[in-house]
């Protein structure tokens, strides 16, 4: 009977689809958001991310996410109490950040006062909607905290007369946040919230798979965004501007890099196969936040897709949501470090939007994997070696 099971099992691997990546397979239902790579489209619980962006703050987008449906105005008042109720650090998570190392990068420290938190919390058993709440309401503030310390300075307390979004400025800065700052980051926020089935929401759902709590979830999807792959695109978009200078060496930069190998940041993406909506909606805010630096930026971009669909005919690499969020984060007063932990105060939402989701209706996340290694050698007894 044993070697039915292990002859059944044999067989089931073996018509298993494998594509690199887990590329096309479906690894879990969702409620919460979809891509459509071919048509461009990304979508919150049935609402186009077009219209979201432009109507909507995130605090709403975060009741959405979290509730299933959109705030009235009462929802939305006790949601943006809970949070402000929330923004406070642990002592012990405030003492962790002060003795970090000097030159700590800012998503190891996002990491460690996350897990930290979940400590001094006591965040145990099934993830609760609370304890979303409360972690997403701590993520600026352990990222201001950070800021403030390594440039020397004292962390501030936070507003309560500040939104979401505002306060976050406010305690980097400790200047009262312009207006338009406010709301293109705001904007920024709504269209980073959630992206269905990506590579750290993966991650939280495996480890929340395995009934772990939702700081431990929570802290396994930083780990993934800190890769260059996922998160840390942003800040690699605006040094490769940077390291571009003008428009006039954009060409001639663009095609040696492309020629000895090298990668062009913010073009391309696993999704979409056409323009990647979220960059959409941001070029236009771009537009607007920085004009000179935008019209540098999207010179760079006309090229870029030119010259890649010359060289990599077909594959259609077009811009994605890493390369103006590159030029909106910086026109809004985010230091370059702090864009990937920034696209986390966003992500949060989603990533305890999905730990709540897989804990409601969990099964334990088990993929197969092909075995490419040798079979049966023969052993050789350690004093014959």
């Amino acid at each position: 009977m044993a070697e039915q099971r292990t002859l059944a099992s044999d067989e089931a691997a073996s018509t298993t689809p494998r594509k690199a990546g887990l590329e096309g397979i479906v690894a879990a239902t969702t409620a919460i958001s979809n891509v459509d790579g071919q048509a461009g489209r990304l979508v919150y619980r049935g609402y186009d991310i077009h219209d979201l962006a432009h109507s909507t703050t995130f605090e709403e987008i975060a009741h959405l996410l979290w509730f299933g449906h959109l705030p009235t105005h009462t929802e939305l008042a006790q949601l943006q109490d809970n949070l402000r109720e929330q923004r406070r650090l642990p002592e012990g998570v405030l003492n962790i950040l002060r003795d970090l190392p000097p030159g700590t990068a800012p998503m190891d420290a996002l990491r460690t006062a996350v897990s930290a938190w979940g400590m001094y919390s006591n965040v145990q058993g099934k993830p609760s909607i609370e304890q979303a709440i409360a972690l997403t309401a701590c993520f600026p503030l352990i990222l201001a905290t950070f800021q403030r310390l390594r440039l020397g300075l004292e962390p501030l307390e936070p507003r309560a007369d500040l939104g979401h979004t505002a306060n976050y400025l406010y305690l980097l800065t400790g200047q009262e946040p312009k207006a338009e700052h406010i709301k293109a980051l705001d904007a920024y926020l709504v269209m980073l919230a959630d992206h269905s089935m990506n590579a750290s929401t993966f991650t939280a759902r495996v480890v929340a798979s395995t009934a772990s709590d939702l700081a431990s979830a929570v802290v396994a999807a930083i780990c993934a965004l800190k890769g260059p792959l996922h998160g840390g695109a942003a800040d690699k978009s605006y040094e490769m501007l940077m390291a571009i200078g003008n428009a006039e060496n954009a060409e001639p930069w663009i095609r040696a890099t492309l020629a000895s190998g090298g990668r062009l940041m913010g073009f391309g993406h696993r999704a979409y196969k056409t323009t990647d909506p979220r960059a959409e909606e941001l070029r236009e805010m771009a537009r607007h936040a920085d004009p000179t630096e935008f019209a540098f930026a999207r010179r760079v971009e006309e090229l870029a897709i030119s010259i890649l669909e010359e060289i990599k005919p077909g594959r259609r690499l077009y811009t994605n949501v890493d390369f103006y969020s590159a030029v909106l984060l910086n026109s809004v007063g985010i230091p370059v470090d702090l864009f990937t932990p920034t696209f986390a105060v966003a992500r949060v939402a989603g990533w305890t939007a999905h730990i709540l989701e897989q804990a409601a209706n969990n099964r334990l996340i088990r993929p197969l994997a092909e075995y490419t290694g040798a079979t049966s050698l023969p052993f050789v007894p350690l004093d014959e070696r």
